[in-house]
């Protein structure tokens, strides 16, 4: 991509961040702590994200409105209707992520 013109990549980085946001929202049974254990980033990272962005440029974006950009409501809402709890298997992949994070870190 390094021979297109900056406004065009960021027009199509743009575009294929939309993408993921109309992705995730078609597949709302891929719980936060699915994409933890496999990408290590959830829809909360994702917010969290563009609220570092728009400090990084002077522009006023608080969380929870990030939030309700990435989930498509608010996340109170998304939380009741489509989160579900962490089964003991999640849970024990995403503590197993986390531990070899740490010794990658220590190594």
């Amino acid at each position: 991509m390094q021979h297109l013109d900056d406004a065009t990549r960021t027009e199509l980085e743009a575009a294929a961040f939309r993408r993921l946001l109309h992705h995730l929202d078609e597949h709302k049974e891929v719980q936060n702590i699915d994409l933890m254990i496999l990408a290590d980033f959830c829809r909360n990272c994702l917010s969290k994200w563009l609220v570092a962005a728009a400090d990084e440029r002077g522009a006023d974006l608080d969380y929870d409105a990030a939030r309700e950009y990435v989930y498509g409501m608010p996340y109170a809402e998304w939380k009741a209707k489509y989160q579900q709890d962490a089964t003991p298997e999640q849970t024990a992949a995403f503590e197993a992520r986390q531990a070899e994070k740490r010794e990658q870190k220590d190594a």
